[in-house]
């Protein structure tokens, strides 16, 4: 008994310490009435008899960068080079510019361009000027007929990434997150079951979008081969084929079909094929699934380059704006509601939102003035964040791999690639700190000299980062 006695005795004493340890008791004895360790310093006093000087700011070592005008004639040094690279061709605009407006802004050439993707830096502006950065689009089940056997709509919202089902557990998650049809099937089952139906009719509505699927300006090839997809205000996966190959030639009808599949898998009979047809008004909402904020959409359609994703938000312009919902409202919002922030369309025609379009034409100072928007505009941070960083992401992963070394992570641009069409626009930060936005465009580069254009293209971008443009 003795021996148990001092063992528990010696256990007790070792609890004890640890747990003094632990807990800080000493300290916070000792401490009584002392403030607590996790205090903000601020509200803590000095000690008695302490006389402290008054904190004073520091005086400014050096100008700022950005505060320096920019030199012309430095601008063209730099450039002249790369611009003067025959893989251009013979039409090469450029403009280079402080983020303040002003004289400095150097130019090269005169009118306009094809823009190729470059595009999208305007409708991705557009899109967030006019929804809001935390705007979300809705997709929405709704009934209406008999509580038993209803009549169900799947009813389109225009999101650009509704996907046809849940990321699998084992891959990363998709950024921007995706809503998808069989979390919408398993909400509307629920609903259904709760209200005593177990058989549905379904149709699907996608009429929020108007006019022609297949934009009359681009290349007759361009839907029917699958390099896009026909713009819905419906579809999963962005109108791609299950198969992984090209697109399908109705995104509406695979959404609805991919959804009447899930609703049918969570127990819930659906009569024939799903047809077409607008959901009745007033109709009671079953379920709904919002996608990912406009602004987390927008970065990553400038990262990849998402042709359709950013036709889909043309259309949501032109929605907002023109109360049309065709890619001709869409232009008609992109421009008032740009050009009411001060953009210049002189020298623009838009005949699209992404860029695709041949017919499109662009002033370098268009493109400036968003660019620079987009420095002045909260809600725009999503289109400066969005740029691919040269040599690291989106569509400049794999390129800047010549040209002087400083471009690589210190250029942030848009891309813009057509058959002989070339361009770059963005915001570069130059050997003295200084950011300047530019904007290079080659739009008569033979066809075999593509991939080289783009090499002289990020030369001369990767120029700008490597030279000291102030005055």
């Amino acid at each position: 008994m003795r021996r148990t006695f001092i063992g528990v005795l010696l256990l007790a004493l070792v609890v004890a310490g640890v747990a003094t340890w632990r807990y800080d008791l000493v300290d916070r004895y000792l401490r009584d009435g002392e403030p607590a360790a996790d205090a903000d310093p601020v509200a803590i006093a000095p000690p008695t008899g302490l006389d402290l000087p008054p904190v004073q700011p520091p005086a400014a070592v050096a100008t700022p960068a950005a505060s320096a005008s920019l030199s012309q004639a430095k601008v063209r040094r730099a450039l002249a080079p790369y611009l003067a690279d025959e893989d251009l061709g013979p039409h090469v605009l450029a403009a280079v510019a402080p983020l303040a407006p002003g004289p400095e802004t150097f130019v090269r050439g005169s009118g306009d361009a094809i823009p190729a993707s470059t595009t999208k830096l305007v409708t991705a502006s557009a899109a967030l000027l006019a929804l809001g950065p935390d705007h979300v689009f809705t997709t929405r089940v709704v009934a209406s007929g008999p509580a038993r056997r209803p009549q169900v709509a799947l009813v389109g919202g225009g999101d650009p990434y509704l996907a046809s089902a849940p990321p699998d557990a084992d891959d990363a998650p998709p950024y921007p997150p995706r809503a998808d049809v069989v979390d919408l099937a398993r909400q509307a089952a629920r609903a259904l079951r709760a209200q005593g139906a177990r058989r549905v009719q379904l149709t699907y509505d996608a009429s929020i979008f108007t006019g022609p699927a297949d934009n009359p300006a681009w290349e007759p090839d361009y839907v029917p081969d699958g390099v896009v997809s026909p713009i819905s205000a419906l579809w999963v996966d962005g109108g791609r084929d299950p198969s992984g190959f090209g697109r399908v030639a109705d995104p509406a009808l695979r959404a609805a079909t991919v959804f009447a599949d899930a609703l049918r898998a969570a127990g819930v009979r659906v009569d024939g094929e799903p047809v077409p047809g607008p959901a009745s008004a007033g109709a009671q909402v079953l379920a709904s699934v919002t996608s990912a904020p406009l602004a987390e959409i927008v970065e990553h359609l400038l990262q990849v380059s998402d042709n359709e994703a950013t036709e889909v938000l043309l259309r949501h312009v032109g929605l907002s704006v023109a109360d049309d919902g065709s890619s001709a409202g869409g232009r008609t919002g992109v421009t008032r509601t740009l050009g009411a922030e001060g953009v210049d369309f002189t020298d623009t025609l838009l005949y699209d939102g992404s860029g695709l379009s041949r017919r499109n034409r662009m002033a370098p100072a268009t493109l400036v003035d968003v660019l620079r928007l987009a420095t002045t505009r909260p809600e725009l941070g999503p289109v400066l964040t969005g740029l691919p960083v040269a040599a690291f992401t989106g569509s400049l992963a794999d390129r800047f791999a010549a040209g002087a070394p400083e471009g690589r992570g210190r250029v942030r641009a848009k891309t813009g690639t057509l058959t002989g069409v070339a361009s770059l626009a963005g915001i570069v930060t130059d050997a003295g700190g200084r950011p300047m936005l530019f904007v290079l465009m080659a739009d008569r580069v033979a066809p075999i000299d593509g991939t080289d254009a783009e090499v002289a293209l990020d030369g001369a971008a990767a120029a700008l980062a490597a030279c000291r443009c102030g005055r």
